[in-house]
């Protein structure tokens, strides 16, 4: 059981004391300046496109463009980890990843904008190394929990840059900048907030709970046993099942992070600060929705082992797919809001139950198989995309059709099946960390019988 050495056995939200939990704060929070980097401009698109006399083709181009280069970012990125560590990686990545979205106000032709946007889609590899992170310092009875909170907190930068930038656009508006460049000027606030965050993750993380990569010693030897070959990994077709799964659950975020301002915007004729607020409370189900995913995967592999966690993904990933149908078809307002609460409640809880089944598939290549299926998150939002760009096809219409999608997509469950030797480490691993709670316990009530 030493793959389970100084990983933590519970989540103590309001505590920095451990290793453990300073890691799960600081990877959160920096995914989530990541997410409100990444799709900052969203929100003020129509000011974008009046401005650069956008065409609708040209706006989907530019949504591809900004989830498409992630998907080889994230290959690369969960390799990165398993090589230099998630440290080094995620530092690397918040000081980098700001220059883009800085310069983006540079941008004068849509060429210019969409080279831009396609650079700035790197930062969500950020999502590889959370994952990676928290696996690494926490135990499987509530790894799932671990990985869908910090990853749910952090899509919560998706929400909040929809109703945060608006105001920030007016306030250097206000300070008698003209619009055109007042989204400029408001790119770069999210930008030296990810630099800043990239010098705390440097000094108060580590990479593992005992250290940093660079201070564990390992022997050729160890090394050869306890690595796998990317090629390996990547052959399993359990990684390439849930690779389309979390494209149909993540992927589907991504799409309606960049569309739903300018939908709200477009097919409600709201003004830009109230269609950016609603489109807001999408992402900021990520709160609490990602977390239950991830918390109910865990309960279902408690309960019914590996398999558990698999039947609880399918489950959610159809009625994503349904919620995704329902919302589509809403023209009154009041009825869109409540259906697209309804339907991004399925997406984060998918996404958790995905990254609860992550952790078990490869532990030897934990890095490959995080990026290949975070990867799959914007090959999903790269083929929805392409939907947008038809000039024939309402926006309604799109999501109706993906909706149907994502709901095949929950057959792929069945290819992710787990072994009995598979299933029967993971029972040992959760029972011998039921025996050392109980024997803590008994320590401590043994303590305090002292004391008395």
């Amino acid at each position: 059981m030493n793959a389970l050495k100084g990983k933590a056995t519970s989540i103590k939200l309001f505590s920095l004391k451990s290793i453990q939990m300073r890691t799960f704060h600081l990877s959160w929070f920096a995914f989530f300046l990541c997410f409100f980097g990444w799709f900052g401009i969203a929100p003020l698109m129509a000011v974008v496109r009046d401005e650069l006399d956008l065409t609708k083709s040209e706006i989907g181009n530019i949504i591809i463009a900004s989830v498409a280069v992630t998907i080889i970012a994230r290959l690369l990125i969960g390799w990165l980890c398993d090589k230099i560590g998630p440290r080094i990686s995620y530092t690397l990545v918040l000081i980098l990843g700001a220059i883009p979205v800085m310069f983006i106000g540079f941008s004068n032709s849509y060429e210019s904008f969409l080279l831009f946007r396609l650079a700035i889609g790197v930062i969500g590899a950020s999502f590889v190394i959370t994952q990676y992170h928290t696996t690494m310092m926490f135990a499987p009875n509530v790894v799932g929990t671990a990985n869908a909170t910090t990853a749910g907190w952090g899509n919560l930068g998706g929400g909040v840059t929809q109703m945060v930038m608006p105001l920030i656009f007016a306030a250097f508006v206000g300070l008698g900048f003209l619009e055109t460049q007042a989204w400029r000027m408001a790119m770069v606030v999210p930008g030296i907030a990810m630099i800043i965050c990239g010098i705390l993750y440097y000094f108060y993380t580590t990479d593992y709970p005992h250290g940093n990569k660079s201070d564990v010693k390992i022997t050729a030897d160890q090394k050869k046993k306890e690595s796998v070959p990317f090629w390996k990994a990547a052959a399993d077709i359990r990684v390439w099942a849930l690779f389309v799964i979390y494209g149909a659950c993540f992927g589907i975020e991504l799409t309606i992070n960049n569309i739903a301002a300018i939908y709200y915007h477009d097919y409600f004729q709201l003004d830009l600060a109230t269609a950016g607020l609603i489109a807001g409370l999408f992402g900021l189900m990520n709160i609490f929705a990602r977390t239950l995913g991830g918390y109910f995967g865990d309960k279902a592999g408690i309960r019914w082992g590996l398999s558990g966690r698999v039947w609880f993904l399918g489950a959610v990933i159809l009625l994503e797919g349904l919620a995704l149908m329902l919302f589509s078809q809403m023209t009154v307002l009041p009825l869109s809001i409540a259906a697209m609460i309804g339907f991004s409640l399925c997406v984060q809880m998918s996404e958790g139950a995905t990254f609860s089944v992550v952790p078990f598939i490869n532990k030897k290549a934990m890095g490959t198989v995080a990026g290949i299926v975070g990867a799959g998150g914007n090959a999903g939002a790269v083929a929805a995309g392409f939907l947008f760009k038809v000039e024939s096809l309402s926006y309604p219409e799109a999501l109706f059709i993906i909706g149907i999608v994502v709901a095949f997509a929950s057959s792929l469950v069945l290819l992710v099946r787990f072994s009995p030797a598979m299933e029967k480490e993971a029972k040992a691993e959760l029972d011998f960390l039921r025996t050392g709670e109980k024997v803590e316990k008994a320590r401590a009530i043994a303590y305090e019988t002292s004391k008395a």
